[in-house]
């Protein structure tokens, strides 16, 4: 994946004899510093601005700028300094009570953003991670910085014809000046691969149904292989010999026929069972025979943001070289409503040898993750799994676009996740789940119905799938609110986010590996 953003790190030193030269003629130069209240800065900052203060005050004065996190003040041809623009961004206080101070790595990722979003394409730009108060672990805020420019600088705009007379394309490039450059740069090149898994699960959410079909999904996943990951694909007829009825039944009613895309990374010891991620791929969901609303059906094309992270987590496994054992399943389909599509009422057997009365067709990720479940653990025995999807709309109802809902029958694994979702800012909170949620999926005809009635619509779609893993150590992730139509943020101006990839990733970097 290419990146629009690409951060050389370099020495206080290096950047302070650079910015020493004159600027190149036809080639404008900017430079970002960071502030806090009064226009706090690190010591190296404070050194270069020593011929510009009295017009940095005047400029922060009539800007009003008072160094609040998420502000910035912009002067141009600043005097004393051989630069087009400065930029300095807001940290907030380095008073440790303050909520706005750059604590924590989430932050770092956000001031990589904001710097992003003010280096021009085609601009020579320096910025000098030099904050008010030095980070605990600077190589690794580098490293959070950079990705959070990498992650800005994305955009999907190939199906435009026409570009903005402001926009003037390419990638950006910025010398990011650190205390110890040595340490970073292995870090920053490791944020890179990051980035590019992210972006990668991006586009596919971002893609539109007539390009992405699961075939085509399943094409983009096997490219994985380069990086050393083994890729199997399934087609119907294989399902249909593993007796996968509920995947297939969903699929039924499309002309694309469907696929299981199994993806193997196998960096840990031989005999190691692996961690396993299932993700729903529902390239495009009308509901079925149970037909969703018009409005906004095109926000469909993102029904499958679940297998879109998994493919990026196991594109950053790969691409780091991760001591682990990483297995990948993606369930890809096409839910249309077509006369052989499957209707509310009939009863079909999944891989597990258990059937499913079909109540509503437009509940179909949980036939889909049925039996994806299913094959994982009766082909690799995985020491733990976990399944995202964008499962229920009752999700966004509990917890809008803040936090993915987290239901498990595993309390370790489920501290596991949460602590990898606090470390990257994809955030959950967990759901309770139990026998009285449980016995509301209870069939009159089969042996579960797949949805449970209005109330707790989330909590008895988990219930549902924890019909399917038995024993095993399992978590699902209802990523509804979160990756998908996400709101704009310092890292993200995508439609698809891309959410999960670094959540997966580091979870098995914190606890599967070595």
């Amino acid at each position: 994946m290419s990146l629009n953003a690409k951060f050389e790190v370099i020495s206080f030193d290096d950047a302070e004899a650079a910015l020493a030269a004159p600027e190149t003629e036809g080639k404008p130069r900017t430079l970002v510093l960071f502030a806090g209240p009064d226009l706090a800065m690190g010591a190296r900052a404070k050194a270069l601005l020593k011929d510009a203060q009295s017009q940095l005050q005047r400029a922060a004065s009539a800007a009003k700028f008072k160094g609040k996190a998420g502000s910035a003040l912009e002067i141009l041809a600043p005097v004393g300094l051989p630069v087009s623009r400065l930029v300095i961004l807001g940290v907030g206080a380095a008073n440790g009570d303050d909520a706005d101070k750059p604590a924590k790595f989430e932050d770092y990722l956000a001031l990589g953003g904001q710097s992003a979003a003010r280096i021009e394409a085609g601009a020579e730009a320096f910025v000098l991670l030099d904050l008010p108060e030095s980070p605990a672990e600077p190589a690794e805020a580098a490293a959070q910085f950079a990705l959070g420019g990498c992650l800005r600088s994305y955009k999907f705009d190939q199906y435009k014809t026409k570009k903005k007379d402001d926009d003037k394309g390419g990638a950006i490039e910025a010398k990011l000046a650190v205390a110890d450059a040595d340490s970073a740069r292995a870090l920053v090149a490791g944020a890179a691969h990051t980035a590019e898994a992210v972006i990668l699960a991006r586009t596919l959410v971002n893609e539109p149904a007539n390009v992405l079909s699961p075939a085509e999904f399943a094409r983009r996943a096997s490219e994985l292989m380069k990086l050393g990951v083994e890729v199997e694909i399934l087609d119907e007829k294989a399902m249909a010999e593993l007796g996968m009825r509920a995947l297939l039944g969903v699929g039924q009613g499309s002309e694309n026929e469907s696929r299981l895309v199994v993806l193997r990374w196998n960096g840990g010891a031989p005999d190691a069972a692996p961690v396993a991620f299932v993700g729903k791929g529902v390239v495009f969901d009308t509901g079925g025979i149970s037909i969703k609303p018009a409005a906004s059906m095109e926000d469909m094309k993102g029904d499958m943001a679940g297998a879109a992270a998994v493919t990026g987590a196991l594109y950053a496994i790969a691409a780091r070289k991760a001591k682990a054992n990483v297995v990948g399943v993606l369930g890809l389909v096409e839910n249309m409503p077509d006369g052989k599509a499957q209707r509310p009422g009939d009863i079909v057997k999944s891989m597990s040898g258990q059937t499913i009365e079909v109540i509503n067709t437009d509940a179909e990720g949980r036939l889909v993750l049925a039996d994806a479940l299913t094959y994982v653990i009766e082909k690799h025995k995985p020491a733990a799994i976990v399944d995202l999807a964008t499962l229920t709309g009752a999700i966004l109802v509990a917890l809008g676009q803040e936090y993915g809902g987290l239901f498990s029958n595993n309390d370790e694994l489920s501290e596991r996740l949460t602590k990898a979702g606090t470390a990257t800012g994809e955030k959950l909170w967990r759901f309770p789940m139990g026998p009285a949620y449980d016995k509301m999926i209870d069939s009159r005809f089969a042996d579960m119905k797949n949805t449970g009635g209005r109330h707790a619509g989330s909590i008895t779609a988990a219930q549902f799938l924890q019909r399917f893993v038995g024993k095993t150590p399992w978590a699902h992730l209802d990523i509804a609110g979160t990756g998908m139509s996400s709101p704009a943020n310092d890292i993200n101006q995508s439609w698809g986010s891309g959410w999960g990839v670094r959540l997966l990733d580091r979870l098995v970097k914190d606890n599967y590996e070595g």
